[in-house]
C-alpha cells in the first residue's frame, strides 16, 4: 500500500469510535488488500462510484470495521439508490463520535438526499459553526444549506407532473441517459454504458481494466402503438471508444455524437441519416469544438442556431451555455455566451430547444437548485432573442440528485430525461414525464407525411418559406430515400408554404397560416408526385381558406392550395424587362411536339421576359451518362454544345448558351426544333440548381 494512503487510512481510522479497535489487515486475503488499495485510490481522485462496488464487498466480509463502513457510506452518497444506507451508517457513527472530519457535512447531505430538512438543516447549521471548518468547507455549507432551502420548498409544493421509469425496454441494470427524441416521439436514441459494451471497462488512459469504466454506446428505439420497443445498439456507429448519442434534430436527419478521444478533452461531432443509416461521425467544423470540452447541443427547429454546453475561459464558471450561428459557408461561428440568466457560477449542461424555436430546458447546478444538476426552463423574448428568467421545473421531477438531459416532445405532453431514483431498475435510468407542469400550452405546427411516386417512397426536395417576410427560405430538406418520409417544425407568427419537388413531376405546396397560431397542430400531408395537378387551373385558382390552427386539431388542407390574404409572390424576386410579348406565334404546326415544350410556350406566355439575379435558362438537346463527345448534324449555326453537370449522374448537352428570360430561351428552342432536334426543351436554373417552372412560380420569381 502506497504510504500517501496508508496516512489517510490512518488518520481516518483514528476518528472513528473511542472503542474502534485499528484494522488489522494482516488476515486478509490478498485480494481483500489489493481491494482496498484500489478502493483508497479511488477515494483520492474523488470517484467515489469507481470506490463503491469495492467497499461494499469489504463491508460484507468484515462487517465491524467502522472505517470501512464510513468510507462506504461516503461513497453511498453518489449513488440515489444507496441513499437510506448512507443516512443510516452516518448518523450511527456521527453518535459515536463527532469528530469525524466533515461527518456533519455528510450527514447533512444524506438527510437532504433522504428529504429530512429540518435535520439537514441542523446538522449543516452545525458544520458551519465547528471551529475546524476551513474556509472552503464554510463555502459549501452555504451552499448546501441553500440547496436544503429549495428543497424544501419544491418537496412542499409539488408540480402534477408524473414520473414514469420508461422500463425494461430501454433501461438495464447498468446505465442509460441522455435521451434524443424526434418531435413526434417515434423514436429514441440514447447513450448505454454497462457489461455489453463494446469497448468493456477501460481507465483514463484507454486502457483495458477491470475496475475502469464501462465505455458508452449508442443505442435506439423506435415508438410503436405508444410504447418503445426494445432498443438495439447501432454497431456501425459504436466502437471501441466512447461513442455517446448526444442530441438529434427534430426530423431525426441529424444526429449529434460526443467523443472522447483520449485528448483530455472532449468533441461534438454529426452524422447524417442516409437511407436507414448514420454517416461516419465528422467533427462539427467551425467554432463550437476548442481545447475544452464541449459535451452537449441542440438544434433548432430551422436548422441555423446550435445550442451547446463547454468550459472554454472567459465564462461566468465551471460550464455554461453558448449558442452558435449556421454560416453561409456551413461551418458554426459567431460562438455567443447565453449571459448571466442562465449561466452561473456553477455548471450549467444539457441544453435543449424545443420546437417551438423560442422555448429552451437545460440543467444547472446554480440558480435555485435542489441539490446537484436541477432542470430548469427559460424563453425567449422575441424582441431581443434574448433569454432573460430561468425557472425550476420543481418537484417531482427535479430531486436533491443529479436531473439532466431534458427533451419534449413537439406537443409537450412527453418529457424525457434521466435521473437516478430509488425505484429504478439500474444505476442511471431514462423516465418518462407527463409534462403536466406547464400550463402555458405549446405553439407549434409539426408537418410531416410520406412521399411517393408511382406508390414507391421517393427522395423528394421540401422547401419551407415564410411569405410574411418577403419569401425568406426556413428550411429545405429531403425526403428519406428509403420510406418517403418527412418532418418539419414551424414555430408561430408566421405565414409559411411548404413546396414539395421532384425531378420530372408538377410541383406540389401547402399553405401554412400560423399568425395567429395557439396550441400544438399536427398536419399529416402524404401524396403521391404520379397525381399531377392542373397547372394552368392552379395559376388561376380563386384562392382557399387558411388552415385552421386549433389546439389539438389536425389541420387540413390541400396540396396546391393557396391562402387568402397572401400571394405567392409576395417576394417579388423577378422584373420584367419591357412590356410582355406574345410569344402565342411560335405555336404552329411545327411546335411544339411535346408536353414539355406545350409547358414552355405556356410559362412564356405569362413571363417571358421576367428576369432575376442568378436566374438562367438553356436549350438541352440530350442527357448521356458517359463523358464521349458527340456531334448533331445541321446544329454549327445554332451555337455553342456546353456540358451542364448537376450532380445527379448525368451529362446534359445544352446548345445556344445561357438566356436570361424563358422568352428568349424559347425562341432559340424553335429554332432548334426546326434545325432537326425536335425532343429540344428549355431548361431552368436558378442560383446553380436545375428547378421547375412551377417552383419559380412558388417561390415568387415568376409573378
Amino acid at each position: 500500500m502506497k504510504a500517501n494512503k496508508l496516512i489517510l487510512l490512518l488518520l481516518l481510522m483514528s476518528y472513528i469510535g473511542a472503542n474502534a479497535q485499528v484494522m488489522n489487515v494482516r488476515k486478509w486475503r490478498k485480494s481483500e488488500k489489493d481491494s482496498l488499495d484500489n478502493g483508497m485510490y479511488f477515494i483520492e481522485e474523488e470517484n467515489y462510484l469507481r470506490a463503491l462496488p469495492i467497499f461494499d464487498a469489504l463491508v460484507i466480509n468484515h462487517p465491524s470495521e467502522e472505517f470501512l463502513r464510513y468510507t462506504y457510506a461516503k461513497c453511498a452518497l453518489y449513488r440515489a439508490d444507496k441513499h437510506e444506507d448512507a443516512y443510516s451508517i452516518l448518523t450511527e457513527l456521527y453518535e459515536k463520535n463527532k469528530k469525524v472530519p466533515e461527518i456533519q457535512y455528510d450527514v447533512a447531505l444524506a438527510a437532504l438526499y433522504n428529504y429530512k430538512f429540518d435535520l439537514a438543516t441542523e446538522y449543516i447549521d452545525y458544520y458551519a459553526l465547528n471551529k475546524h471548518t476551513t474556509d472552503v468547507g464554510k463555502v459549501n455549507a452555504v451552499a448546501l444549506k441553500k440547496n436544503i432551502g429549495n428543497a424544501r420548498y419544491f418537496y412542499n409544493n409539488p408540480t402534477p407532473a408524473k414520473l414514469t421509469n420508461v422500463g425494461t425496454a430501454i433501461n438495464s441494470p447498468d446505465e442509460e441517459y441522455v435521451p434524443a427524441i424526434t418531435a413526434d416521439e417515434s423514436m429514441m436514441i440514447f447513450t448505454y454504458a454497462g457489461r455489453n459494451s463494446i469497448g468493456g471497462r477501460q481507465n483514463e488512459f484507454m486502457q483495458p481494466d477491470m475496475y475502469g469504466d464501462f465505455l458508452e454506446d449508442i443505442y435506439q428505439s423506435r415508438k410503436e402503438n405508444g410504447e418503445f420497443k426494445p432498443a438495439v445498439a447501432i454497431d456501425y456507429l459504436n466502437t471501441n471508444l466512447p461513442d455517446a448519442a448526444i442530441s438529434i434534430s427534430n426530423d431525426g436527419r441529424t444526429l449529434f455524437i460526443f467523443q472522447n478521444l483520449g485528448d483530455g478533452h472532449g468533441d461534438i461531432y454529426q452524422s447524417n441519416l442516409v437511407g436507414d443509416v448514420y454517416s461516419k461521425p465528422a467533427k462539427l467544423k467551425g467554432e463550437v469544438n476548442s481545447y475544452s470540452w464541449e459535451g452537449h447541443c441542440s438544434l433548432s427547429p430551422d436548422g441555423n442556431l446550435l445550442y451547446f454546453s463547454s468550459d472554454r475561459p472567459g465564462g461566468f464558471g465551471g460550464r455554461d451555455l453558448y449558442r452558435a450561428t449556421l454560416l453561409p459557408d456551413s461551418v458554426w461561428g459567431n460562438v455567443l455566451n447565453l449571459g448571466d440568466s442562465i449561466n452561473t457560477p456553477f455548471d450549467e449542461d444539457a441544453p435543449f430547444i424545443h420546437a417551438d424555436g423560442r422555448t429552451l430546458y437545460f440543467s444547472s447546478k446554480g440558480h435555485n437548485s435542489m441539490g446537484g444538476y436541477d432542470v430548469f426552463r427559460t424563453r425567449m423574448t422575441l424582441t431581443d432573442s434574448a433569454f432573460k428568467y430561468s425557472e425550476n421545473l420543481g418537484y417531482p421531477i427535479n430531486s436533491p440528485s443529479d436531473d439532466i438531459y431534458f427533451v419534449l416532445s413537439a406537443d409537450s405532453k412527453h418529457g424525457y430525461y434521466s435521473s437516478v431514483r430509488k425505484d429504478g431498475v439500474g444505476l442511471k435510468d431514462i423516465y418518462e414525464v407527463d409534462a403536466k407542469f406547464t400550463e402555458e400550452p405549446p405553439t407549434v405546427i409539426l408537418v410531416k407525411g410520406i412521399l411517393t411516386d408511382n406508390n414507391i417512397p421517393v427522395e423528394a426536395q421540401v422547401h419551407v418559406h415564410i411569405l410574411s417576410k418577403d419569401n425568406k427560405l426556413y428550411k429545405g430538406l429531403n425526403s428519406n430515400s428509403t420510406n418517403g418520409s418527412y418532418l418539419v417544425t414551424l414555430p408561430p407568427g408566421e405565414m409559411y408554404k411548404v413546396i414539395y419537388t421532384y425531378p420530372g413531376k408538377e410541383v406540389k405546396s401547402l399553405t401554412i397560416d400560423a399568425t395567429a397560431l395557439s396550441g400544438y397542430v399536427e398536419k399529416i400531408n402524404s401524396f403521391d408526385f404520379t397525381i399531377v395537378p392542373d397547372t394552368t387551373q392552379l395559376a388561376t385558382t380563386t384562392p382557399t381558406a387558411p388552415i385552421a390552427a386549433t389546439t389539438g386539431s389536425q389541420a387540413v388542407a390541400t396540396a396546391g392550395a393557396v391562402t387568402a390574404g397572401a400571394t405567392v409572390g409576395a417576394a417579388v424576386v423577378g422584373t420584367k424587362t419591357g412590356a410582355l410579348k406574345d410569344y402565342s406565334y411560335l405555336k404552329d404546326k411545327d411546335f411544339p411536339k411535346t408536353g414539355l415544350q406545350e409547358k414552355t410556350m405556356r410559362y412564356a406566355a405569362m413571363y417571358g421576359d421576367i428576369t432575376a439575379e442568378g436566374l438562367e435558362f438553356k436549350v438541352q438537346v440530350a442527357a448521356v451518362t458517359t463523358s464521349k463527345t458527340y456531334n448533331f448534324p445541321n446544329m454549327n449555326k445554332l451555337g455553342k454544345l456546353e456540358k451542364l453537370m448537376l450532380g445527379d449522374g448525368y451529362t446534359r448537352l445544352t446548345v445556344g448558351g445561357s438566356f436570361k428570360t424563358i422568352g428568349k430561351a424559347l425562341e432559340h428552342n424553335k429554332t432548334v426544333v426546326k434545325a432537326g432536334q425536335g425532343q429540344g426543351f428549355v431548361i431552368a436554373l436558378y442560383k446553380g440548381q436545375r428547378v421547375s417552372y412551377d417552383y419559380l412560380e412558388q417561390i415568387g420569381v415568376f409573378k
